[in-house]
């Protein structure tokens, strides 16, 4: 919400919803039109009544954030969406191996470029690798960021990030569609805003998820 998106929509289990209204009542727990989807978080990979949802919205043209449980859920060959995958290193493993290519965690945390051009060019979509220095790839092109903040190491940052991405989908999406804005500056400058938003929580307390969340606005109203 901190990025200026105008509207929320949250599709899922009703003790969830239940959950996310007590933080957010904001946010609409009715389907509708979206300019873009995040997909996965806290999704079981053996989930089936999620995973045919998930496939729903990848079988239609949208623009889709792909993360934790939806990287094992979403059948590439049939996947028309735009998607941002955003799988960190155990993820992208097994990713890899449901593609039938098996490299190690520890392979891929010590080449992580080639490992995130690996998994776009097998699905076809854009990829972000997730660890101390994070990879952009989409396709040949690549872009590995500085060392991100210590305290994106905590739990519930890679949501955070999903979610910024989404967002800024969402607030592009006429401009990715027409071309006049590049879905790979859109990602990278959403993974940036997520490192600006840690640094500026850390300044003032003991990091958690949420209060990089809550530093976006900020970092938004400052720049």
């Amino acid at each position: 919400m901190r990025t200026g998106v105008g509207l929320v929509r949250y599709l899922g289990p009703a003790q969830v919803s239940d959950l996310v209204l007590q933080v957010r009542p904001e946010i609409v727990l009715q389907d509708g039109r979206a300019q873009a989807w995040v997909v996965g978080s806290g999704v079981p990979v053996d989930d089936q009544e999620q995973a045919a949802r998930i496939n729903r919205v990848v079988a239609e043209k949208n623009l889709v954030v792909v993360d934790a449980g939806a990287l094992q859920i979403v059948d590439f060959e049939n996947c028309i969406a735009t998607c941002v995958l955003t799988p960190h290193a155990g993820e992208a493993a097994a990713l890899l191996d449901s593609l039938g290519k098996t490299i190690a965690r520890a392979e891929i945390e010590a080449d992580p470029i080639a490992a995130a051009i690996l998994i776009s060019k097998l699905t076809g979509q854009l990829t972000v690798l997730k660890g101390n220095r994070t990879v952009i790839a989409q396709g040949e092109r690549s872009y590995q960021f500085d060392s991100a903040p210590a305290v994106l190491a905590t739990a519930g940052s890679g949501d955070v990030l999903a979610g910024i991405i989404g967002a800024m989908l969402a607030g592009n999406a006429q401009d990715i569609a027409s071309g006049e804005s590049d879905l790979f500056d859109v990602v990278k400058a959403a993974i940036t805003l997520q490192a600006k938003a840690a640094e500026l929580a850390a300044k003032n307390s003991t990091v958690v998820a949420l209060d990089i969340a809550e530093a976006v606005g900020r970092v938004i109203a400052n720049s």
